[in-house]
């Protein structure tokens, strides 16, 4: 592991409190800090965040993405439900403004996704699948071949493992293309589209249900083994805050055995749990939120150079996230690095802390 450009004095404070995280439940929350260094600067690997353009107006967000981040991930509008029309059209007007805005402001573009099972386009139902065939690689040239020498990397394949982890998802590429076959074509027109980016395939809950986490890499190695150029790994981390200390960093462990380069690509730590009565204080939630999102970075941070592709959070400040929209907003979820003032949260410190120690 390379050495990190932290003095061991600075090293020491931060790791102090987070030890107190990890070993009480009631510990204190690390405190947010007013003005706090980039958290980009010194990590020796791109740090990302996800954008809509609706945001790019908006000059904190463009204060905090461009001071904190190296990388810009689209966050919904270079996926295809927004690209394809039902009449076979393609609109790129979002897309183009999002890769033009990481040009601008110097940061790496990553392009998510050609292929995900939830997409149920229209255009592609009641075609033959000679057809559907040709409209797939039509797409998947189109899309990819268009940010080709700008996208650093693309989540080819998004989602393909089944929730609970036993087996894969049936959608309506698998019904048309089979189970893996849709996978390898993806992979396969996407290399022949770009050949420079790195293509991955990506999951969520890798961390979260060991099951899942093994049936995801398993797939992985039968897929390489069939010759599907699949250049990096893809962990979403959406992170269950109250799994076990150790379950994240095996998963790392194991992902990296392939010897690819692993993104960490939508972070985020709900304070909000699935049960029916929590009685959890809001000190022990972060204390939670704050040990498990530092194993994550410290895990990532522990990679080999050349497998630490990037770091991406998914959203900058918690009412940019996805889990502070619609009726899913309770107005004390706190998923992110910023407040909606844009202060830091503690999650931020714990993420800088896992980075550095």
């Amino acid at each position: 592991m390379p050495d990190r450009p932290t003095a061991p004095s600075r090293r020491a404070i931060l790791a102090a409190p987070l030890a107190l995280v990890a070993c009480r439940g009631e510990a204190a929350a690390l405190a947010p800090r007013a003005d706090p260094a980039a958290l980009k600067s010194g990590v020796p690997f791109p740090v990302g965040t996800c954008a809509m353009t609706g945001q790019l107006a908006d000059p904190r967000w463009v204060h905090l993405a461009t001071t904190h981040f190296s990388q810009l991930t689209p966050e919904w509008e270079m996926k295809m439900e927004y690209i394809l029309g039902n009449d076979g059209s393609y609109r790129f007007d979002a897309p183009d403004r999002l890769a033009g805005f990481a040009r601008d402001h110097g940061l790496r573009l990553f392009a998510t996704t050609l292929v995900w099972y939830a997409q149920d386009s229209a255009w592609f139902k009641g075609l033959d699948r000679a057809r559907f065939a040709r409209e797939y690689d039509r797409y998947i040239a189109t899309v990819a071949g268009r940010y080709r020498g700008q996208a650093v990397g693309w989540d080819v394949v998004n989602e393909a493992v089944a929730e609970d982890g036993d087996g894969l998802r049936t959608c309506l590429w698998s019904e048309a293309l089979g189970q893996d076959g849709y996978m390898i074509r993806a992979f396969e027109q996407a290399k022949m589209a770009d050949p420079e980016a790195v293509l991955f395939i990506n999951d969520y809950n890798l961390e979260n249900n060991p099951r899942k986490g093994a049936t995801f890499l398993r797939t992985v190695e039968r897929l390489l083994r069939a010759g599907a150029p699949i250049g990096g790994i893809g962990t979403q981390s959406h992170l269950d805050i109250e799994i076990p200390a150790g379950r994240t960093t095996a998963f790392m462990r194991d992902a990296a055995a392939f010897g690819l380069p692993i993104h960490v690509s939508e972070l985020d730590a709900s304070l909000n749990g699935e049960r029916r009565l929590d009685v959890r204080s809001r000190t022990q939630k972060l204390a939670q939120q704050q040990a498990r999102v530092t194993e994550l970075a410290q895990a990532f941070s522990d990679l080999p150079a050349a497998q630490r592709f990037a770091f991406t959070v998914w959203g900058v400040r918690d009412t940019d996230s996805w889990l502070r929209r619609g009726a899913r907003d309770d107005g004390q979820d706190s998923p992110l690095l910023f407040d909606a003032a844009g202060q830091t949260n503690p999650m931020f410190t714990a993420l800088e802390a896992g980075f550095r120690s």
